[in-house]
C-alpha cells in the first residue's frame, strides 16, 4: 500500500494544498497542513526501534491512526496492519509470525515479544480478507500499488476537492481507493465511525452533510442507507463490493442515489481489484464483469484445463507479490497467476458471474470468513466436546454463524463464557452470533462426520417457527 510514490504525491498535496481538507472525522474536516502536522509528531513514536523491522499498527479508524501509518511509510517501514478488533491472542501470534516487535498506537508503544525481522521498504502488511486464527499475511508490491492508485484515481474522477467515502475498516484493501488513492491525489475521505457502522439514519446523514461523489462499501452500508428513505443527488460513483446485491437493493440503490453510475467491483487481498462492472439494476443477475485493463483471467477446472465454469484464476498489474510464508506463495502462485478459489461461470456474452468458493469460505458482512477455522477455535474451549459451526442466511448481514456445541458433561458452559473465549482469537465479523449449546450428541452422516446440513435445516425450521 502507501509506497515511496504515495509519499511524494502526498508531500506535493501539502505543499500545494495546505488548506484543502484531507479528511472528515466526527463532523469536522482535518487538512493536510494539519494530517502533515499529525504524521510529523507521530514519528517520534518509531525513534529507538530496530531499523528495518516491521511494526504492528492495529487499525483503529481515525486520523491520528492515518497520521501514524504516514509516519511509518515516511521512515520506510513496514507496517503490519490488523483488525482493530483482532483478539490479543491472535494479535501476539501474527506479531511473532511477522517479526514485529512493537505495536505502535497513537497513543504509545508496547513490546511484543517477538524477535525483530528485518523488512526493508515501505508499505503495508495486510492480512487476508476475513481470515481467522492467525490470518494469511499478504505483501503488497509497490509498482503494483502505485498502479492501482492511479487507475483507481483515474476511473472514478478523484481529485482535488473530490470527496471519497470510507465506510471499510482502514485494515481492508478496499481503502486502497478510498483513502490512500484519494490523499495520493488531493481528495478528501470521509471517514465513517465504525461504532456507527449499522445506523443507517447515520450514515445517510453523513453523506448529506459532506456530499461526497465516490461511494464505495459492502451491500450492507446500501441496505442501511436505503431503507431511511433519503434521496442522495450529489453522489456520482457508487461502487458495491465485498458481496452480491440482490436485484431489489440494486433498485433501491438506484433510486437512492438518482445521478450516480452503480459498479459492481470484485477482486480480493492478494490482487486488489480485478474486474469491474456497470450496473444496470433492470438486469439480473448481476455479474462481476470483464476485468480492468492490464488484468488477465482464466476459468479452469479441477485438472487446471481452461473452460466456462470453474474456479477463477487472475493475472493483474495490481497484484501482491505473495504471502509472507513462501509455502503458501507456491499453493496459490504460479508464473505471476494467482488462484483465487472463488468458482465462476462465463455467459454467452463473455461476461463472467461469481457462483461460490471451493472451500469453506464464506462472507459476513462483505467480510471472507473460513468457517472451518471458527469452527477450530470454538472446539479448542476445555469444556466443549463437539461443536459444528453452520452458516445462515441473514437479509442485513447476508450470512451469519450459528454455533452448536456439546458441552462436557456436569459443565456449565454458556453463549458469554464461549463469545469471549473466541473474542481472544477471531475477529469481531467470525465470532458465531449465536450459540446453541446442549449436552446431546450433533447429529452424523452415514461416514461418521457431524451432519451440518441437518443442523442448518433444524435451525432453519426453528427460525421460520415450523
Amino acid at each position: 500500500m502507501p509506497t515511496t510514490s504515495f509519499v511524494t504525491a502526498f508531500a506535493a498535496q501539502v505543499d500545494a494544498r495546505p488548506h484543502a481538507p484531507a479528511l472528515s472525522w466526527d463532523g469536522a474536516a482535518v487538512d493536510y497542513a494539519s494530517l502533515d502536522r499529525l504524521a510529523r509528531e507521530s514519528a517520534a513514536l518509531l525513534h529507538g526501534l530496530p531499523a528495518d523491522a516491521p511494526v504492528c499498527v492495529p487499525a483503529h479508524k481515525s486520523p491520528e491512526t492515518i497520521a501514524l501509518l504516514i509516519a511509518c511509510f515516511r521512515e520506510n517501514r513496514r507496517v503490519l496492519l490488523p483488525s482493530a478488533t483482532l483478539g490479543d491472542d491472535a494479535l501476539l501470534r501474527l506479531c511473532e509470525q511477522v517479526g514485529c516487535s512493537h505495536v505502535l498506537t497513537p497513543q504509545g508503544v508496547r513490546t511484543t515479544g517477538a524477535d525483530a525481522a528485518s523488512l526493508p521498504g515501505p508499505g503495508l502488511l495486510l492480512t487476508t480478507s476475513g481470515s481467522t486464527g492467525t490470518p494469511k499475511v499478504v505483501v503488497l508490491a509497490e509498482r503494483g500499488v502505485d498502479e492501482f492508485l492511479a487507475w483507481a484515481a483515474r476511473t472514478f474522477g478523484m481529485g482535488p476537492g473530490v470527496g471519497v467515502l470510507n465506510y471499510a475498516p482502514l485494515n481492508f484493501d478496499l481503502c486502497l481507493l478510498d483513502l490512500w488513492a484519494a490523499l495520493a491525489v488531493g481528495a478528501r475521505t470521509d471517514l465513517v465511525d465504525p461504532e456507527r457502522a449499522t445506523d443507517g439514519d447515520y450514515l445517510a446523514g453523513l453523506c448529506a452533510q459532506w456530499a461526497p461523489a465516490v461511494v464505495q462499501a459492502v451491500p450492507l452500508f446500501f441496505r442501511l442507507v436505503t431503507a431511511t428513505g433519503r434521496v442522495l443527488p450529489d453522489v456520482r460513483e457508487v461502487l458495491l463490493t465485498g458481496d452480491a446485491a440482490p436485484p431489489a437493493l440494486l433498485t433501491g440503490v438506484a433510486a437512492a442515489f438518482p445521478q450516480a453510475r452503480l459498479w459492481n467491483v470484485y477482486g480480493c487481498t492478494e490482487t486488489n481489484d480485478s474486474f469491474v462492472h456497470r450496473i444496470d439494476p433492470a438486469r439480473t443477475p448481476t455479474p462481476i464483469g470483464t476485468p480492468i485493463d492490464g488484468v488477465e483471467f482464466r476459468i479452469v477446472d479441477d485438472e487446471g484445463r481452461d473452460c466456462d465454469s470453474g474456479e477463477l484464476v487472475v493475472r493483474t498489474p495490481f497484484r501482491a507479490e505473495g504471502y509472507l510464508d513462501p509455502a503458501l506463495t507456491r499453493d496459490r502462485w504460479n508464473d505471476g497467476w494467482f488462484r483465487t478459489g472463488d468458482l465462476v461461470r462465463r455467459d454467452e456474452t463473455g461476461l463472467v458471474h461469481l457462483t461460490g468458493r471451493n472451500d469453506h469460505q464464506v462472507k459476513v458482512r462483505g467480510v471472507r470468513t473460513n468457517v472451518q477455522e471458527v469452527e477450530n477455535v470454538v472446539l479448542a474451549h476445555p469444556e466443549v466436546v463437539e461443536a459444528a459451526v453452520v452458516p445462515l442466511p441473514d437479509e442485513e448481514a447476508g450470512t451469519v454463524l450459528h454455533a452448536v456445541v456439546r458441552r462436557a458433561p456436569g459443565s456449565r458452559l454458556n453463549g458469554l463464557h464461549l463469545r469471549a473465549h473466541c473474542a481472544a482469537a477471531l475477529p469481531r465479523t467470525a465470532i458465531p452470533g449465536a450459540f446453541e449449546i446442549g449436552g446431546e450428541a450433533l447429529p452424523r452422516t452415514s461416514t461418521g462426520k457431524v451432519d451440518r446440513t441437518a443442523l442448518r435445516a433444524r435451525r432453519t425450521a426453528v427460525a421460520e417457527g415450523v
